[in-house]
């Protein structure tokens, strides 16, 4: 059974039949919200809303412990995380679909590891390749075959949030090296590592970061919700076709 975790834009799974939700509670409290179970073209599939479902928990506060916990008491084959995101690479526009290869991590005091306590053993978890290699293949071959477009690899810087960044800031992630920036890909990707579930993520390019492109002077929110509105239709056939072509 796949998961799917919804970020901005991707609060409920309306394509789901047979669609059931279970609350759950964890060892570390309650996820962002109820698991909700179905099928998508047959295929078993569960879904989470990482910011809850009226979109109401901020990237800082999402309880990244309690929601990987709670899909991993699924057995889930593997996590897809969809999450918005802006543009800092030029060829990159609002509408645009990436699949990350890469992440740096800005974020701070957030719970980010399952091995801590006075009981846990000093724990190294390799990170080198952050993302699934077998289920990014996936993802990329279910887009070519529903003739998607969608950038293979880059770079996904995961800032502390909820304020957007500035200009400046930006800037300093292009150096770094970074083609993307969101809010939510960190702790996640690296709690789902710890607890071998394979882990890749689809990201909507919803603006352009500060200072570049149409948002050169200034983020227009209104623009973003409208631009994930239509991208998201193409997330859902990209996971649909993923599902059916490798039962």
């Amino acid at each position: 059974m796949l998961a799917i975790i919804g970020g901005s834009g991707l609060t409920r799974f309306t394509r789901l039949e047979e669609a059931e939700r279970r609350q759950v509670t964890t060892p570390y409290g309650n996820p962002s919200a109820a698991l909700t179970f179905g099928l998508l073209s047959g295929r078993p599939l569960v879904f989470l809303a990482r910011h809850g479902d009226e979109h109401t928990i901020p990237p800082h506060q999402v309880n990244y412990r309690a929601n990987i916990w709670a899909l991993r008491e699924c057995v889930p084959t593997g996590i897809v995380a969809v999450a918005a995101v802006g543009s800092i690479r030029s060829d990159l526009s609002p509408g645009d679909l990436v699949i990350p290869h890469q992440i740096i991590d800005y974020t701070w005091a957030r719970s980010s590891t399952f091995h801590e306590g006075p009981h846990s053993a000093v724990t190294h978890v390799d990170f080198t390749e952050p993302y699934d290699h077998v289920l990014r293949r996936q993802l990329v071959d279910a887009a070519a075959a529903i003739g998607a477009r969608v950038s293979e690899a880059a770079v996904y810087a995961a800032t502390q949030g909820p304020r957007l960044e500035t200009a400046a800031e930006i800037n300093r992630l292009e150096r770094d090296g970074a083609d993307v920036v969101g809010m939510t890909g960190m702790p996640e990707a690296v709690l789902a590592r710890e607890l071998a579930i394979p882990y890749a993520a689809i990201n909507v390019v919803a603006n352009y970061a500060a200072g570049r492109g149409d948002s050169r002077e200034a983020i227009r929110m209104e623009a973003i919700l409208s631009v994930l509105e239509g991208a998201m239709q193409q997330v859902f056939a990209i996971i649909e076709r993923m599902l059916t072509s490798h039962d």
